[in-house]
């Protein structure tokens, strides 16, 4: 029997959002996987589009995420392949989501974050809970960046300040040294990802800032800058290069997006913990990091036009 590669992490957001969201959660048929649904009713050759992303793609925090928008536009069902904290290593180790992919009509291919990729330092499989390498403690990927840019002893140096600057600026040039890395190995696997699928493939930028940002090693959010973490243009330009069509969405309409509860309609916090328990942080009364309905619809507005020639 054929082995898959399966997932560390199984994505908790419906636990964390049940009071504002209902996301039709189901197993797809016998990969191990769960997907935001509906599903669909029939798999047929060319009956239906695929969605393949992160959680921007599963649409946390939104009723009609952009594939169901899109789905409706165009006539067509879709099979949203949005996975939480999924890189392109994910979907490139997950074959037995390859034959959903080239059964359908075309993919359209979420640009995804940097972070969720193995590299020197720890091993993700591609999603964003990692394990590392030196020691085999599992965390976020965020806490994993910040303890290395924090890892230098630098208590042992007292108050010599000139030596605690050059052991900083050692400290960066390692972090510089790993993200050269991830950058490449993240295109790579685009790469590879893209010569996988035999459909048309559009390759799509869905975020609230510009390819090309202004990247910083003074900080960790001055490094990653907001999602896709990590990815810059040069990147991008990698990948385009192989021939897909590029489709790109930056939007921050409707943000940030107050939380309802989907019984009462009075606000709610919700609790990030529930998702995992390294999550713990103060609980959210508004969604500040996911799109909003308002730019998911922006989204399908933009997807609409290159989707409908291909089909």
């Amino acid at each position: 029997m054929e082995q898959y590669v399966t997932s560390v992490h199984l994505s908790g957001y419906q636990r964390r959002d049940f009071e504002v969201s209902d996301y039709e959660m189901y197993t797809l048929d016998d990969t191990g996987l769960s997907f935001r649904g509906p599903p669909i009713k029939e798999v047929k050759d060319g009956n239906y589009f695929v969605c393949l992303g992160a959680a921007q793609t599963f649409g946390c925090f939104c009723e009609k995420p952009y594939p169901q928008l899109l789905s409706s536009r165009l006539n067509l069902p879709v099979l949203n392949l949005g996975y939480g904290g999924a890189g392109p290593e994910f979907f490139l180790k997950q074959e037995q989501l390859h034959e959903y992919i080239n059964r359908s009509k075309f993919v359209v291919v979420q640009v995804m974050s940097g972070r969720s990729q193995s590299n020197s330092y720890y091993e993700c499989g591609g999603l964003e809970y990692v394990t590392i390498r030196s020691n085999g403690r599992k965390m976020g990927a965020r806490q994993a960046f910040n303890e290395l840019f924090n890892s230098t002893p630098l208590g042992q140096f007292g108050d010599n300040r000139l030596v605690r600057k050059i052991a900083r600026l050692k400290n960066r040039s390692q972090v510089k040294s790993l993200v050269n890395e991830i950058r490449e190995t993240w295109v790579n696997n685009y790469i590879s990802l893209l010569e996988r699928c035999s459909v048309p493939v559009v390759f799509f930028w869905f975020s609230k800032r510009e390819a090309q940002y202004a990247e910083s090693y003074s900080s960790l959010g001055g490094l990653f800058g907001e999602y896709p973490q990590l990815v810059n243009q040069e990147m991008l330009d990698q990948v385009i290069s192989r021939g897909p069509k590029f489709v790109k969405c930056v939007s921050r309409r409707g943000d940030p997006q107050p939380l309802f509860s989907r019984f009462t309609g009075e606000p709610v916090t919700v609790n990030p913990e529930t998702d995992r328990f390294d999550l713990a942080s103060q609980e959210w009364t508004h969604n500040i990091y996911y799109p909003t309905p308002e730019m998911h619809e922006d989204a399908a507005e933009t997807l609409f036009d290159t989707c409908k020639s291909i089909v």
